[in-house]
Order: structure tokens, then C-alpha cells, then sequence
């Protein structure tokens, strides 16, 4: 199994009580730890307002984060869950993701998806468009930088993007173009969008859906024509890992005081049971066992996201010395 790494950056409530002028200090230095560890990549989100609930509290933006990271590590590679398609114009997408693969020497990775986050979408306006139309606009958007990166050019006359001969110079250093992780375990067409062009899928966080969302994606690919095994399935975990059970609660308890005052009462509770069911909540052994388990349905890629990181690296460690060799 393969590992990556979420990098707080305030999305999830996770750089609260640090003061703004440290924000980069804290994401550079868990980066650059990363970088030196285990890891093989390090990932950000890609939203602009807080969640659950929009706030004055800080999210910082995801592309620029690459661009910084980029230069600031040596060989973890970067990615994003997910870059949300209607956000960007693909050809200009395209050509920074091409930046980026130069400035980290070929370490880029385009997690990308349809995009979900109502409230952000209006405030930004983009409007909401029907969940028809972003995923159109991620079918389209996806042959445009597919385009891009293997021909230095991009034409499409869509329903929803036009570019005419967009010149995006210089190629990527990857052969072939970035790797492209299709998000999102839509049956219709997301999947079929990840048949087609993705080296990667990112879905399902129970074995079960896991195991159905991963039948639907092969009979995709053996529709195309595709060998299924080509794609690696990932999927992310919310984690907090302490050497016993009790210490793991008290972990939670202090994440969960800390959200409380942002979220209200009632979420923090709904986010205090996701947690406590989480496959990655616990004890070393008892991660190592769930996880064991999706490997065994497929799982080759675990991203995990530590909501202590900015505060407390400890679990960070202890996940690091004892999950990863023993699953890697």
C-alpha cells in the first residue's frame, strides 16, 4: 500500500488559534517533514470557505499551495483532493499544473472532480449548475488537459469549455502528462471518466462500497477496452492513532473542543461519531487490520488526514513508525 499525507490548511478548522503570519511556517515545516519521511505524496483541498460551516477563519488556496510546496520540498510528490473543475478554466488549469511539474521536477499530481460545495460555489459566483452539468464540464475539462499535456496545444468546441489552440508550453516533465486522479464514485459517468483517461481513482471510505464502486469501474474499463489494473484505487481516511484505545478518545476529545466553538455543538458531535467510525481511528493494530482488509478488496493508496497535525505531530509518528512498514 502507498501512502499520502493531508497538509492542513485550515479547510477543516485545523490551523485555528494560530495566528495567520505562522500559517505557512506550520504547513511548510509538516511538509517538509513529510518530505523526509515515509510519505509518498502530501495533498491539500481545494475550497475556499471553511466546512462544515463557512467562516472568517482562514483556507488557504490550493494551487498557490502547490506552487509553494513545489519549491519548498525535494521529492514528496503534490496533489490535490480535488481540484474542483468548475473553479478554473482547464486550458489555464492545465497550464499551471504544467508550472508546477516544472518548478517540483516532475512531482505534480491532478486530483480532480465536479465539485460539490454549494454555499462556495454561489459566493464565489460560479452559480450551482446541476450535477449534470459538472460533471460535463469534468468530461470536457479533463480532454482539454489530457490535450495539453501530451500535445503542448488544446482544441475543443464543448457544451460547456472552448479553447482554440491554446499553446500550453512547456510540456510537463512527466512522460505523458501529469497523472490525472479522477474523484468521486458517480456509477454513470464519473467512473467512466476515470476508465478512460485516470491513473488513479479516489472513493469509498466503507469495504463495502469500496468493493461495488471498483466492480463498476472495471466493467467501465472492460467496456473501453482498458486493463483495469492499471488504475490505482485510493481512498481517504480520517485519522487520529494513539498506542491505546483510551489515549485515541482523549485525542478526540481535544479535536473536538477545539472545533466546538466554529461548528456548534450539534455538528461536532456528527463529526465526533465520523471520526470514532473512521477504518483509521484507533490503535496501530487496529488500523493495521482495517486497512490489511481494503487491500486485500484492492485499496493500493491510503491519504490520510490528521486533524492534530498543526498542533501535535505525535500521532503523525507514531503512524509513520508503525502503519506504514507494516503495510508498505
Amino acid at each position: 500500500m502507498r501512502f499520502g499525507l493531508f497538509i492542513p490548511q485550515g479547510w477543516r478548522f485545523d490551523l485555528v488559534d494560530i495566528a495567520p503570519a505562522d500559517h505557512w511556517r506550520v504547513m511548510a515545516s509538516l511538509a517538509q517533514d513529510a518530505d523526509e519521511g515515509p510519505w509518498e505524496s502530501l495533498w491539500v483541498y481545494d475550497h475556499f470557505h471553511t466546512t462544515p460551516v463557512p467562516s472568517e477563519e482562514a483556507t488557504h488556496e490550493a494551487w498557490t499551495l502547490m506552487s509553494a510546496f513545489a519549491a519548498s520540498t525535494d521529492r514528496i510528490r503534490l496533489g490535490q483532493m480535488c481540484t474542483c473543475m468548475g473553479y478554473r478554466n482547464p486550458a489555464y488549469l492545465a497550464k499551471v499544473a504544467a508550472t508546477v511539474d516544472l518548478i517540483s521536477g516532475g512531482r505534480a499530481e491532478m486530483g480532480i472532480g465536479g465539485g460539490w460545495y454549494e454555499h462556495e460555489w454561489r459566493a464565489y459566483g460560479y452559480g450551482f449548475p446541476p450535477i449534470a452539468e459538472r460533471l460535463g464540464r469534468l468530461r470536457e475539462g479533463v480532454e482539454i488537459m489530457h490535450q495539453a499535456w501530451t500535445t503542448g496545444s488544446a482544441t475543443l468546441d464543448g457544451t460547456y469549455y472552448q479553447a482554440d489552440g491554446a499553446i500550453v508550453r512547456p510540456l510537463p516533465l512527466q512522460e505523458g502528462g501529469i497523472p490525472l486522479w479522477i474523484a468521486g464514485g458517480g456509477e454513470k459517468v464519473t467512473l467512466k471518466i476515470a476508465a478512460q483517461y485516470a491513473s488513479y481513482t479516489n472513493f469509498g471510505s466503507s469495504i463495502e462500497e469500496f468493493a461495488h464502486k471498483s466492480e463498476v469501474l472495471r466493467g467501465h474499463t472492460d467496456a473501453l477496452g482498458r486493463d483495469f489494473d492499471e488504475i490505482t484505487r485510493s481512498t481517504n481516511f480520517n485519522t487520529i492513532i494513539a498506542a491505546t484505545e483510551a489515549e485515541a478518545s482523549d485525542r478526540l476529545d481535544a479535536v473536538i473542543a477545539r472545533l466546538t466553538p466554529h461548528v456548534g455543538a450539534e455538528r461536532a458531535a456528527q463529526m465526533e461519531r465520523d471520526y470514532r467510525e473512521s477504518p483509521a481511528f484507533g490503535t496501530p493494530e487496529q488500523i493495521v487490520e482495517r486497512l490489511s482488509e481494503r487491500a486485500a478488496a484492492g485499496l493500493g493508496y491510503a491519504i490520510h488526514y490528521f486533524p492534530e497535525a498543526a498542533y501535535d505531530r505525535s500521532g503523525v509518528d507514531l503512524f509513520e513508525r508503525e502503519v506504514v512498514p507494516a503495510l508498505r
